[in-house]
């Protein structure tokens, strides 16, 4: 019999970030205690969980067993836990650093499809675009990097 995980984390398996970040939580995830959904998967229903997809996209989400949701940065200390890491990510919620953690991670969130596009990802997501700008922003990014040294 298969033991259920002690948290499930949704991810997007578009998001080259989230690939990176999923690949090296799964080759940690020795005793299987963290389970991985795929947001984009068919057979998902974020409506199961009480959420959209656009929420899911918004922000990071997990699930304990018995259908607690969180969000946000906790998401990351549960499945740093869950695979034996939790010291980690313990500074994100020391009192004094838990606002400037809590910080950064909305700003990474609300930039990571852009971030996205610096690892190769399309700028189209379900029938929406990021913006044409962004390729001019991802060039001058790309131009100094080629550039000779003087």
């Amino acid at each position: 019999m298969k033991k259920l995980p002690e948290f499930i984390l949704f991810y997007d398996a578009q998001c080259p970030i989230c690939r990176i970040e999923v690949n090296w939580l799964r080759s940690k995830n020795k005793v299987g205690r963290l389970g991985f959904q795929d947001i984009n998967d068919s057979q998902f229903k974020p409506e199961d969980y009480g959420k959209t997809f656009d929420e899911l996209m918004a922000e990071i989400h997990g699930v304990y067993p018995d259908g607690y949701i969180i969000k946000g940065v906790d998401v990351f200390v549960a499945c740093y836990k869950a695979v034996g890491l939790g010291w980690i990510f313990a500074p994100t919620r020391w009192p004094v650093l838990k606002t400037l953690f809590d910080l950064l991670y909305v700003l990474f969130a609300r930039y990571r499809l852009r971030l996205g596009l610096l690892f190769g990802a399309s700028p189209c997501r379900r029938n929406s675009c990021i913006g044409k700008s962004l390729k001019i922003v991802r060039i001058l990014i790309v131009i100094p990097c080629l550039s000779p040294l003087k």
